[in-house]
């Protein structure tokens, strides 16, 4: 049978999307690995392209792509080259495994760059918009420091989960804003051209702190946790951190701003800490910390998916504030994931000191996971516990 000459061109989106994997990334409820806004950010794309009889830039900028939407629609339309940034480890693994299983001779076409560098001398930019103001602020100034003049960029996501605020921090550093029509409950902004009188963004921030007569500084790029700010919990932990003198090194997982491995330095000082998180702004911040405080050469930190670069039952000691949520979902999968790993990696007899919100109720996960828990301290809002490892054998 010959297809009718009037029949639809094939959607080249339409193979990339159907194979999408989140893979490795927790699976957690209402998380696709592609959604309405990826899809509105190519059409608003190629819908702009068109209007100016342009093909696709050979080299575009994607920010904040989860799984690899943006980066391989944007090859699939005709982009020769993405220079990406993703913050989380995990959403570049996923892009890098969507690369291989789908579209593996795509895959030198993709550089992964820091935010400082992703958009040099870019035309065009694509990027899901991030949670907070103080995130875009930081990603538009990152954009109109080194992009072409007249670059344009498009800025999409859920209307749930956008404000008015957005397009006032975009309008600040870019001469024009457009807002499009609301597609499947999705929207983008247009913004194009750089702002010669826009505003300086202030970061990373610089913030001292004092707890139990200690100081100490904490630096902190936007899209790190907490910020410089020492968020309750972790205030609440270093209050009542135990003695930690019968320990020499320290494992921060999910370090944050760097503040417990901070403060159990400075406190401890026979201690060696050795820091991860997913989030290379939260890596580069704690880094910065140690290095304000005197203490880089017993603290180091690295990008890392939970524990995943530490061999088992080799550590005896492990803090822990895990987060609570994924993007805008709120699930307990992530913290259930990172006390796992705490679990592997913990010696017997190894000890995990964790915080947590009390209404999550983690502390008989702590003990099925791990081992005998008892509470060190609770508040109205936050309870720290201590697991020890029970044997495996």
């Amino acid at each position: 049978m010959t297809s009718s000459p009037h029949a639809a061109a094939p959607d080249p989106l339409q193979e990339i999307f159907a194979g999408l994997s989140r893979f490795p990334d927790v699976q957690a409820e209402n998380l696709f690995a592609v959604d309405a806004a990826d899809r509105l950010l190519l059409q608003t794309g190629s819908e702009l392209l068109n209007q100016g009889g342009e093909p696709w830039p050979e080299t575009i900028t994607v920010i904040g792509d989860r799984y690899g939407a943006l980066s391989l629609g944007a090859l699939a339309l005709g982009a020769q080259r993405i220079h990406v940034h993703t913050d989380a480890l995990t959403a570049r693994r996923a892009i890098e495994n969507n690369l291989a299983t789908l579209a593996g001779h795509w895959a030198d076409r993709v550089r992964f760059l820091a935010l400082d560098e992703v958009a040099r001398d870019a035309r065009l930019v694509l990027m899901n918009l991030p949670r907070g103001l103080d995130v875009l602020a930081e990603q538009a100034a990152a954009i109109a420091a080194v992009a072409d003049p007249a670059v344009r960029v498009l800025a999409g996501g859920r209307i749930k989960h956008m404000n008015h605020s957005m397009n006032q921090v975009l309008a600040e550093h870019f001469g024009t804003l457009d807002v499009s029509l609301a597609r499947q409950k999705s929207r983008v902004l247009t913004a194009t051209g750089v702002r010669p009188d826009r505003p300086a963004v202030d970061f990373p921030v610089r913030a001292t702190h004092q707890v139990n007569g200690t100081s100490f500084i904490l630096i902190a790029g936007a899209a790190t946790f907490g910020n410089a700010r020492l968020d309750p919990g972790t205030a609440l932990l270093l209050e009542h951190l135990p003695s930690l003198a019968a320990h020499t090194e320290l494992i921060d997982l999910a370090c944050g701003n760097g503040s417990i491995g901070i403060y159990a330095a400075l406190t401890h000082p026979q201690l060696r800490v050795n820091a991860s998180d997913h989030s290379a702004s939260a890596v580069a911040s704690t880094l910065a910390a140690a290095d304000a405080n005197k203490l880089s050469n017993r603290l180091r930190a690295v990008q890392d998916d939970g524990l995943s670069r530490m061999p088992s039952a080799s550590a005896s000691l492990i803090t822990l504030n895990p987060p609570f949520h994924i993007g805008n979902t709120v699930t307990a999968q992530i913290a259930m994931k990172l006390i796992d790993e705490a679990a592997r990696v913990l010696t017997e007899g190894g000890e995990l000191i964790c915080v947590f919100n009390s209404h999550l109720k983690y502390r008989s996960e702590l003990a099925r996971r791990i081992g005998p828990t008892e509470q060190l301290a609770r508040n109205r809002t936050f309870t720290l516990t201590r697991s020890t490892r029970r044997s495996t054998g």
